[in-house]
Order: C-alpha cells, then structure tokens, then sequence
C-alpha cells in the first residue's frame, strides 16, 4: 500500500526555494506553468501536468507567471524511476480529483481519512505507473543503471570490471548509456554519490565528519570527494554542512530547505 504521508495545495505563486524531501513528491500543476530546476536538468510542465519527483533530489519550482498546485508525499511508489519526470495533461480530470480527495481527506483529518488515504495514494501511484513512457531506458542501461545504485556506497565497487563482465564492448555500453542518461557510466556514479553526499550533509545540519560522509557515499579519498563536490555544489563540503538549511514548520513540513 503506498501511503500518503502528506498533502498540501499551493495558491498563486511564482516559486518554491531548492528543497529535497525524503518521500516521493507527486505535483498536479492546477493552473499556470513553471520549471522544476535540478542539479542536472530542468523541466518543463504547465496546467494538468504532474511532476513525479524521487526521493532525496534537490530542486526549486519557478515561474514567471505563477502557478498553483497540489502536492502529495507518499512513503512508496512503484515507479520504476531514479531521475524526475513529468507525466503529460491529465486531460479527463481523473487524477486532479484524486489529487483533491487526497488533499481533503489529509487535510480533515477524519476517520474515512485513515482508510481511504492508501487507497488514493495507491490509485494515484498506480495511474502514473501507467503514464510512463514505454521504454525510459533500454534493458542493459536499467541493468547498469540498477547496479550502480546497488553498489554505489562502496569504497571498492569496480564499475570498470563490471562493465567488462558485460557481453557488450565497454566502448559500445559507455555510449549507450550516454545517449539515454546523459551521462557515462562513471559520471553517473560520481553524480550519484556527490547528490547522496549532498542529502546526508543537509540533514547533519553540520554535524557530519566529512570523512566519513565521503566514505559513506563510496568515495575512499576524502580530498578527491571533497574536490568533486566542490565542482559540482559551488562550495566545500564542510561550507555546505551548515549552509542555510532549515528545518520548515509550515505548511510543507514535509520539507528540507537547502
């Protein structure tokens, strides 16, 4: 059962700060258009579409004109997806009552509440699951893409070595796989620990030994990590670590602010 562990509807508005959520963050765009900014990529989305959003990815929301919305947390999905996507016009309506009910029940607090909450989250996880793309990524780039995430904290993970396991040339997979991500094998494990790296240090409020934090994203040299993350996130680590994060009490406590 994917449970909704939060709803919240947005008014007009012309942007949300860099934030990340540990839930899965599903946005129903109610009127207007805007941009959802990642560290890697931004899109695109207008009224009737919704943005669904992995855990631990940080991103702002912006738009020139403003937007509305309704946004749910759910504590699982089963949305074959580690990057962000956006699911085309609702064009019957069906999830934006969805999106409502879930809003109005959450919001009630009442005791149908209780029952019918999975039972929406399940039916709007379950709709999106539908509305995805065919094929986002080809058999052996998911395979590769899977374990990379499988085994991407560990200091002695040999991506080279399974690549070469593959019965595929390493020349040919490395280019298959940056044609449908964007990035090569290596740079999408290096982009993978540095975000992690990222979303441990945000929640450590300062507290984190950046050592530690390296090695626990797979990096073995905490020098090399923390020059990487300085190329990537602008600062140090040990500058990020306290940063301007806030904990929000308002009406997206579901919330890390970055």
């Amino acid at each position: 059962m994917y449970k909704i562990i939060y709803a919240g509807k947005h008014p007009l508005m012309t942007g949300v700060s860099r934030h990340m959520h540990t839930s899965w963050e599903l946005i129903y765009c109610t009127s207007g258009n805007g941009q959802l900014i990642f560290d890697d990529r931004t899109l695109t989305y207008s009224e009737n579409d919704v943005a669904v959003i992995p855990p631990y990815l940080p991103h702002s929301n912006k738009s020139s004109k403003g937007f509305t919305n309704l946004h749910i947390n759910l504590s699982d999905a089963p949305l074959a997806l580690t990057e962000p996507l956006i699911v085309p016009a609702d064009q019957n309506g069906f999830l934006r009552s969805a999106f409502s009910a879930a809003f109005y029940y959450y919001s009630s607090g009442s005791e149908p509440g209780e029952f019918l909450l999975p039972l929406y989250g399940q039916l709007i996880a379950a709709f999106l699951k539908t509305s995805q793309p065919a094929e986002l990524r080809s058999d052996v780039v998911l395979q590769i893409e899977n374990h990379i995430l499988q085994h991407f904290q560990d200091c002695n993970y040999d991506l080279h070595a399974y690549l070469a396991a593959l019965p595929f040339s390493t020349e040919y997979l490395t280019r298959l796989f940056k044609r449908e991500t964007g990035m090569t094998p290596l740079q999408y494990l290096k982009n993978r620990r540095l975000e992690n790296a990222a979303s441990i240090l945000a929640v450590m409020y300062g507290k984190g030994n950046i050592s530690e934090t390296a090695r626990l994203c797979g990096f073995s040299d905490p020098l090399y990590f923390s020059r990487q993350f300085r190329k990537k996130y602008g600062v140090s680590p040990r500058e990020y670590m306290p940063g301007e994060e806030v904990r929000v009490t308002d009406s997206d406590s579901m919330k890390t602010m970055l």
